[in-house]
């Protein structure tokens, strides 16, 4: 992802300094002072070890933020570093967007950042072509855990629930090879990174417990009730169930 924005941020004209292992400790204490921003590009079990490094060479001047997909306590670990402004983000794409793709921007100013900072940071953003939208990170992080873990988590069940003993690849239907391409890359090769977010984000249990509820009515034969309940998320959008796109 920091590739990614540093090649959109340059198409965009704007200055980038990159610095990735091993460290330029001299030279990043020449430059990284003088930016109006500074990115922690990193997986959330590697910030505060990051932040160790970058933290004390950062001016006044700088705004900090990162691109992780929870925001609570990356922020809270900043915050602990760093006492100027701060601002978390999460980009809403992956490192390879398709073409087309509507490149999104969550922004979770924190009390530390003021409004000349976050419109800043905007600024940044539209200008590279992308669409940022402010949130909070407690906002942020409930509607990820949904979206994001609770996601990831019910597809670990849903296919490790899947009996081995039986040959269900003559069964499958399009909707079932859908479902199944749709998490082979999450489950195969993404685990790790998704189970990281989910231990980091302070509401993805909350969400399980949630979840498992609606389990417990499904295996009381509630399967009605938890339609109708279910058809709100297209309803909300206008859309009837089983018409329109």
């Amino acid at each position: 992802m920091g590739r990614l924005l540093e090649d959109l941020f340059s198409k965009a004209g704007l200055t980038v300094h990159s610095f990735d292992r091993p460290l330029e400790k001299e030279r990043m204490g020449r430059i990284l002072p003088e930016c109006d921003a500074v990115f922690m590009c990193t997986p959330v079990h590697a910030l505060v070890d990051a932040l160790g490094e970058v933290a004390p060479l950062l001016g006044e001047n700088n705004i900090l933020a990162d691109i992780s997909s929870v925001k609570v306590k990356p922020m809270q670990q900043m915050r602990e570093h760093f006492s100027g402004p701060i601002i978390g983000l999460h980009p809403l794409f992956g490192p390879e967007p398709d073409a087309g793709t509507a490149l999104r921007c969550a922004v979770c100013p924190d009390t530390s950042a003021g409004e000349k900072d976050t419109r800043g940071m905007e600024e940044i953003f539209l200008k590279a072509g992308m669409t940022p939208f402010r949130t909070d990170a407690h906002e942020h992080d409930k509607a990820m855990a949904c979206i994001q873990g609770l996601n990831f988590v019910t597809s670990i069940c849903y296919f490790a629930s899947l009996p081995a003993d039986l040959d269900l690849s003559k069964f499958a239907t399009p909707s079932f090879n859908r479902r199944s391409e749709s998490a082979r890359k999450m489950l195969t090769e993404d685990s790790d990174l998704f189970t990281a977010l989910f231990e980091a984000n302070p509401y993805g249990a909350e969400s399980v417990r949630r979840f498992k509820s609606f389990l417990n009515l499904a295996a009381a034969g509630e399967l009605n009730l938890l339609s109708d309940k279910a058809a709100w998320w297209w309803w909300s959008k206008n859309i009837v169930p089983g018409e329109g796109p």
